[in-house]
């Protein structure tokens, strides 16, 4: 049987859920002798080649599978043979070992907490460790740093070709790159300036829906579609359409996959099938609960904190939760300008704190970007309300307004609901507000969002309801603050949306590949594609532990 003209490889997101780097790789006609643009997997002393390749003695590849483990094994019949960074409707053949190259990447973002370098998970491994030469396009699926993070070291590491994404995250990838610069990597101004302008040069957006070509360079024809993911605003899964003079092949990225209901955008709607599908995991071990129940579950918080006129402290991403979370506690305070009971609560005294430059630089892009609300919202701002700057909403700036509010809420305990980031206590802001605030009683501290392992708000999630403490800024804290998990304001899709997202295709496919999520999580999602999909290849890429 002909092999397939591509083959997927991964560079991120593997061992867990961050660092998300994909790179679909096409192979051309086979030629004559190798040459400048030989298949990058060739081993030898050449810059080009595979950086996995030459691994243990023999020549064996070091991802291989067997029983040593390169991939965990479906439990449908199908042996476990290939490659883990392989994938085409044969399921075992490296495809034309000596055609010219050419790839694009999908995301390419920042590894974060216990997935880091070796060095320790205090330290972000920023570098390219693969091979760009043949990369000929890089396709953003959404903007969180986790899959953009490593986007000025890949430019850094030479590629110029077109970074194709959707209208949405066009504008907001400038912004996220330049905080993260600004913020981890260098004060210097004109080399972040000078990193921008060339980014924005480079960026190509692409309407959802639309087919567009990507000159790949080679025999093999490309062309990519985005289509609404519903996670984050600008979001999409990638559909790539291969072609060549015999074939044609579809191969999907589900990037990052967007919850049911999730505020403010459309429900992501399955693809009509594909021959080769990467699919996200992150909570593919579990479900969310539903809107109503997650909304009556803040409302609560928030009247505790009320009660007992304490804050509420809110991990977020500046961009996609932290509008979300706007988005319904406006809804919150609407509704209690009609309920009696709502009276003997100081509603009217609550603001709701946005401490982030960065998140009120993207609200003002979602408020720019309102053709891309779902109806709900729409409907909202045809009766005249403003879910995402109402009136009790108050944005912090400076640095030195922040440390007021720091201190405010530390002597008043005046009730205020704060937002900010980082989402996994990691960074940014939220860290002064917890150590102010975690060892007081009638503090509540809210994860919405997924805490990746290594990360203080997974230790505070995990060790806070025990009375345990957490290190922030080199300190131990104890962690006295009533803490509280709302799954249902994820922005992933839960193992019901993912399984709906797979079985719902028309033309079922013939490789699921399972990516970004724990162990746990992948292990879980890939058993119950297997028992939906009997036909279905479905596997788990493993790298393998040195």
């Amino acid at each position: 049987m002909t092999a397939p003209p591509f083959e997927i490889l991964h560079h991120g997101a593997v061992r867990g859920v961050t660092g998300s780097c994909h790179e679909l790789r096409l192979v051309g006609p086979t030629v004559g002798p190798a040459s400048a643009g030989q298949c990058p997997h060739e081993c030898g002393p050449t810059e080009g080649q595979h950086p996995h390749e030459c691994g243990p003695a023999g020549g064996q590849h070091p991802h291989e599978c067997g029983p040593t483990g390169g991939q965990r094994p479906h439990q449908g019949g199908h042996t476990a043979e290939q490659r883990p960074h392989e994938c085409g409707p044969t399921g075992g053949q490296r495809p034309h070992e000596c055609g010219p190259a050419a790839g694009i990447l999908i995301d390419c973002g920042l590894f974060q907490g216990a997935e880091t370098s070796g060095e320790g998970a205090d330290r972000d491994n920023l570098g390219i460790d693969f091979p760009v030469g043949h990369i000929r396009a890089l396709v953003v699926t959404h903007v969180h740093i986790d899959h953009v993070g490593r986007v000025p070291y890949l430019l850094a590491a030479g590629f110029e070709g077109p970074i194709y994404c959707s209208l949405p995250s066009a504008i907001l990838l400038p912004l996220v790159i330049e905080d993260a610069l600004a913020v981890g990597a260098t004060r210097d101004r004109k080399l972040i300036a000078r990193t921008l302008e060339r980014l924005k040069s480079q960026i190509r957006p692409l309407a959802y829906g639309k087919w567009a070509r990507v000159d790949t360079g080679i025999g093999t024809g490309l062309e990519i579609r985005l289509q609404r993911a519903g996670h984050i605003l600008g979001s999409a899964y990638v559909e790539c359409r291969i072609t060549t003079p015999n074939a044609r092949h579809r191969v999907i990225f589900s990037g990052d996959l967007g919850a049911a209901h999730t505020p403010l955008l459309p429900e992501p709607e399955p693809p009509l099938g594909c021959h080769a599908l990467v699919i996200e995991s992150t909570y593919g071990d579990r479900r969310h609960e539903g809107r109503a129940d997650r909304v009556r579950r803040l409302q609560r918080v928030i009247e505790r904190a009320l009660s007992n006129r304490g804050a509420v402290l809110i991990p977020a991403f500046s961009i996609g939760r932290t509008q979300e979370l706007l988005y319904e506690i406006e809804e919150i305070i609407h509704a209690r300008h009609d309920e009696p009971a709502a009276r003997e609560l100081p509603w009217n005294q609550l603001e709701v704190v946005v401490d982030s430059p960065l998140a009120a630089k993207f609200t003002r892009v979602y408020d720019r970007l309102k053709p891309f609300w779902d109806a709900e919202a729409l409907q909202r701002v045809r009766a005249g309300r403003d879910p995402l700057s109402f009136e009790q909403v108050r944005t912090v700036n400076s640095h030195s307004d922040h440390l007021r509010v720091v201190e405010h809420l530390r002597k008043t305990r005046y009730p205020a609901i704060v937002i900010a980031a980082s989402g996994m206590c990691a960074g940014g802001r939220i860290i002064n507000y917890l150590k102010a605030l975690i060892d007081d009683p009638v503090t509540d501290i809210l994860f919405v969002g997924y805490q990746a392992a290594g990360t203080p708000g997974r230790a505070i999630q995990q060790y806070g309801p025990e009375g345990g403490w957490v290190e922030l800024d080199g300190e131990r804290f104890d962690i006295r603050a009533a803490i509280h998990t709302i799954g249902g304001y994820s922005a992933h899709a839960d193992q019901a949306d993912l399984l709906r997202f797979v079985t719902e295709m028309k033309r079922a496919p013939d490789t699921v590949r399972i990516v970004h999520g724990e162990a746990e999580a992948k292990e879980t999602l890939q058993d119950e594609l297997v028992r939906r999909l009997p036909s279905t290849n479905v596997m788990v890429p493993v790298v393998p532990s040195s």
